[in-house]
Formats: C-alpha cells, structure tokens, sequence
C-alpha cells in the first residue's frame, strides 16, 4: 500500500492495481464495508491518522469513523480502544503523514496481525510505522476452484453514444466504456440500449463497463463474455436473449457490483454458464424471466462465484417451464442470501408466484458443502 498525500490526510493506495481504499458508497454509517475503488476526489477515500499510543487510528475524513478489522473483513466503525482499530505504521521514506490527537485514544497500541509494508512517497516516522499493517479490501480468492482476481482498474475511458455491434469478437483492451448520449440516463428503466450488441456465436473481452452502463450487453443468440468487469449495473449487466434451446451463453471471469435488481437477465432460451465470478452488493445474480411474453424452459449452470452483501437472492427460476439451477464453489459473504427461488412463471405480464427455495434435487441442484457462508 502506498500513502498520498490528500488535502488534510492522505489516501491508501494499493502498489498493484492501482485501486483507493473507499468506504462503500460514501456511507456515514457504521459497520459499513471498506473496499477498493477506483480513485477518485470523494473525502470517502481521504484518511487522517490519529495517534492512539504507540499505534494510530485511520479515521475517514466523510464519516469521522475509524478503520476497523471485523471477521476478517474491513469495515468503519465508531472510535474505541479496541485493538482492530489500532493501526502500526511502517516508514519507508522520510515524509511521515500528519497525525492528529485524539483525547479519547491514550492506550490502545495492539494492532491487526498482518504487516504488509507500505510503499511511494507518504509514510510515518522512522519511530512509528508506515502504512496500514493490514488490506483493507475483502478477500479475492474463494476456498474453492479458480482464483478470482483484484477489480482492474480502466487505463482509459471510451464514451458509448450509440450501441457497438459486435459480428465475431471485440476485445476492449481492459478500456472502461461508459454511456453517453441517449445512453447516458443511468436509470433502471426498462427497454433501454444496451452498450454492447453480440451476434449469435459472438465473444465480447477484457471490457470493464462504467458509469452509466445503460442495459449492459445484449446477446442476440449464444455468446461469451471473457473478463468483463461492471462496475455500477445499469438497468441488468447483461440480457441473454437466443431463442434456440440450443444456446449457450458464458460468462468467464470478471464481476459486477451495485446491481439494484438483476445482474443477468435471461429472457431466451438455452442454458447460462456463469464462472469464475464475483458479485457485489446485488439484489440477484440470475433471473429467468418470470414474466415474459414468450417464455422457454431454460437453465443456470454457476461455479467458483463469490457474491458479497447480496439482497435477494443467487438465482431465481421457473420450476413450472422446467427451469433448472446447478449450484457448485459458492462462497457468500455478508449474508444468508436465498441461494435458489422457485417460481411460478407466466406470459400475462403479471408478477411472477414465488413458490419457494432451496435445494430440491430437480429444479434448485447443489450441495450444502457446494455452499460456503462468511
């Protein structure tokens, strides 16, 4: 992690990525999650360090609450004694951050156990230490299968104003592609463009969609979408909308965040294989329409995903068209989420019946041991 300096604090920057440590959302509120973003000129992601003894406090310029270690998760919380919150810093160089004093903090000087060294230009005192001893991201990699990596950050921007059509494959070189124009609403409305339009067959790669990310990707038949990163959903990540029982569409690698409802919707026929994936703070990870109006029997294969502060639930199908959920290497942290819904889809545009959850051995497919909570 490297210290830079920020106004009357500095930020914590992590040496590979690239990525700022952020309070999720700007939130004020406390046990609120710590997580990477990408940089930016939010006080969220400003830091003031207060001497507590021997150690310090990293406390958050937006909210005024201190870093906190909780379950091995990072967090903000209120200021106390306890050790979680107290922080060594290790020097590096000899520019130190400024500290403040904190007339409450006399004698907590324990500090997380983990001492990754700090690195770049801001750093403590050759008396104190240098960065924080321990990441304040959540972890990465699952127990289970394929590691999953950090959030990539975009070298470039690439405003969308009209939907890019892609015929074969179209690799976006990690670039961001964010909505402009018509596309450029941000909303959750129904029925808008989507930023990419795949051809029956085509590969969509290496493509982080930013803000806004109007309806995501539409595929018009099967496809695949290789290291595709989300990073605010728009109205759904991606709609899947082949009308062959034929289809497959498959999503490798990459994540989505800040989905209100869906991340993938999946409105045609065919089978979606999501895999090596990571989720965060969702309302559901896959829906199968359950109101469309033609509806087809179709199916969810998900493997090696990690899906953090999800609402809803993981997946959602229609036990009445013949839907089925293969579930294996999932990790949920943050919650116990439904893993599978069933439901009682229609054609009439009503609201779907919900007709329960859980494993069922025909509809909802997994284990317990399939399942990993954290």
């Amino acid at each position: 992690m490297a210290l830079t300096e920020s106004g009357e604090g500095f930020r914590v920057k992590a040496a590979s990525g690239g990525l700022c440590v952020d309070v999720k959302r700007a939130s004020k509120s406390g046990g609120m999650a710590v997580q990477q973003q990408v940089c930016g000129d939010g006080t969220s992601q400003v830091w003031k360090a207060t001497e507590v003894g021997e150690a310090y406090h990293l406390v958050n310029a937006n909210s005024g609450k201190c870093l906190n270690l909780k379950g091995g998760l990072a967090q903000q919380d209120s200021c106390d004694e306890a050790s979680s919150k107290s922080w060594r810093l290790r020097a590096v160089s000899d520019v130190a951050p400024k500290p403040t004093t904190s007339p409450s903090s006399a004698s907590a000087s324990a500090s997380p156990s983990a001492s990754p060294s700090a690195s770049g230009s801001p750093s403590a005192s050759p008396s104190k230490r240098a960065a924080p001893t321990a990441s304040a991201t959540r972890p990465r990699t699952p127990s289970q299968g394929t590691a999953l990596g950090a959030w990539p950050n975009a070298p470039a921007g690439e405003p969308v104003s009209a939907t890019i059509e892609v015929p074969v494959s179209y690799d976006g070189g990690m670039k961001r592609y964010s909505g402009s124009g018509e596309l450029g609403g941000g909303g959750q409305d129904e029925d808008q463009d989507a930023l990419f339009e795949l051809a029956d067959g085509a590969v969509l790669k290496n493509v982080i969609l930013g803000a806004p990310a109007a309806d995501g990707i539409h595929c018009l038949g099967s496809c695949t979408l290789q290291n595709v990163w989300w990073e605010d959903v728009g109205e759904d990540a991606a709609t899947f909308k082949g009308t062959s029982a034929s289809a497959r569409y498959t999503i490798d690698g990459g994540g989505a965040r800040y989905a209100d409802d869906k991340v993938f919707q999946h409105n045609g026929a065919g089978t979606v294989t999501i895999k090596n994936f990571q989720v965060e703070d969702f309302g559901k990870l896959y829906r199968s329409c359950g109101n469309c109006d033609t509806q087809y029997e179709r199916h969810v294969i998900v493997s090696n995903v990690r899906a953090t502060d999800g609402g809803q639930s993981l997946v959602g199908i229609n036990a009445n068209y013949g839907d089925t959920a293969e579930l294996s290497g999932i990790t949920v942290v943050g919650g116990e989420l439904d893993v599978c819904e069933r439901f009682q889809g229609n054609e009439s545009g009503d609201e779907p019946t919900k007709l329960g959850s859980g494993a069922d051995g025909t509809h909802c497919r997994y284990s317990s041991s399939s399942i990993k909570y954290q």
